[in-house]
């Protein structure tokens, strides 16, 4: 019940209907098929994530509030999760593992992994500074 109120509290703010168990519970399959691998079974991520490995790129970081996920709009997320970390969700020339999920999953099945990891985001904090966000951007 938690994690359904915290996604509602994300999406009133975002002028979204609240994800619905169901499609949190599907989002959650899809995640653990196409991205614990990398990202975690936990959203845990990879060892050391914030820094290089030795070709320059970095581990995948972790989808829980350790990580930084949550610092970035949803339609950021939805970008980088359809088109891989490219520009504009990365500078030009940036090396990342992080492959275009467009061509397997759709736009519905991309929200519904994403609505389950931001299901995971249920601190008073990180709801507060994903609210104020939102309101921030509603503003520009």
């Amino acid at each position: 019940m938690k994690a359904v109120l915290a996604i509602a509290a994300l999406s009133a703010g975002c002028g979204e209907q609240p994800a619905e168990p169901a499609q949190i519970a599907q989002g959650a399959q899809l995640y653990a098929q196409h991205c614990a691998s990398c990202h975690g079974a936990k959203l845990e991520g990879q060892p050391n994530w914030r820094i290089r490995l030795p070709n320059g790129r970095l581990p995948a970081p972790p989808h829980d509030e350790s990580g930084h996920t949550w610092h970035h709009p949803d339609r950021v997320l939805f970008g980088i999760t359809k088109y891989g970390l490219v520009p504009p969700y990365a500078p030009p020339g940036h090396q990342s593992d992080m492959p275009a999920f467009g061509g397997k999953l759709s736009d519905a099945e991309i929200r519904r992994v994403l609505a389950y990891i931001e299901s995971h985001w249920t601190s008073k904090d990180v709801l507060a500074a994903r609210a104020e966000m939102t309101r921030n951007i509603k503003e520009r």
